[in-house]
């Protein structure tokens, strides 16, 4: 696993540590999922949450307030209760609190009975783990997925993200998305934020958390430092 802080930049804190997939030699998150069918679905989903959880363990996620996201495959989750015990389990083997972990289900993966993603989630957040949508506006899914399923957070997708300092329609399109999701009670979290202009114009639009290469770069088993590009207070007042 590779480990990229999600900020705060409201307190200049990491607010969580999201776990990307890597292969043996450093390969790629997609590398790595083009290998997995059928098959191998439960096995690999099952053990890229232990493996998440230990690493994180060791990289030092205990010494902070962080978070942990996992992402999960909906399609390798049979029942919610029973696929999480040993997610459980080696939570409590590694002292690490349950109510500090977070699970992102990806918009990327065909959802083909989005009544069984809706238990999911119903089931995680009933056992008191957060939720979220990654990659937002993108996949198999979008508004319509929202409208069956309310996590606690909603990833917006780095396609929205990327050059919205210069782009009307995506400024557009985030700031209603960021209003849709205050209206039902969801934070909006922006990934792959890659320059300060992106950033910016993020806060003005109102978003807290972020998440990109301008902060850093996932690390291989380590919880790579924050570089803050820019003193937080003006963009705070900006936002406010």
């Amino acid at each position: 696993m590779a480990f990229q802080p999600i900020v705060d930049c409201e307190t200049g804190s990491v607010f969580a540590y999201e776990a990307l997939v890597r292969g043996e030699n450093g390969e790629s998150a997609a590398s790595v999922l083009s290998q997995v069918d059928d098959e191998t679905r439960y096995a690999f989903d099952q053990q890229c949450r232990v493996t998440a959880i230990e690493d994180a363990v060791k990289a030092g996620i205990l010494d902070t307030d962080a978070r942990l996201s996992i992402n999960f495959l909906p399609n390798a989750v049979y029942s919610p209760l029973a696929c999480i015990q040993l997610t459980l389990a080696t939570a409590r083997a590694c002292d690490l609190p349950t109510d500090r972990l977070l699970f992102e289900l990806t918009e990327n993966e065909r959802m083909d009975d989005t009544e069984h993603v809706r238990n999911i989630v119903e089931s995680y957040k009933s056992m008191g783990f957060s939720t979220a949508i990654d990659d937002f506006g993108a996949g198999h899914a979008g508004l319509g997925l929202l409208a069956k399923i309310q996590t606690d957070y909603l990833k917006l997708d780095m396609e929205l993200i990327r050059s919205i300092d210069s782009s009307v329609s995506r400024r557009v399109i985030v700031e209603g998305i960021v209003r849709i999701a205050k209206r039902l009670g969801i934070t909006v979290v922006a990934e792959g934020i890659e320059t300060i202009e992106e950033w910016t114009t993020l806060r003005l639009l109102g978003i807290r958390y972020c998440q990109g290469y301008l902060f850093a770069k996932p690390g291989l088993r380590t919880l790579p430092p924050v570089h803050w590009p820019t003193p937080l207070e003006p963009l705070k007042s900006a936002a406010a």
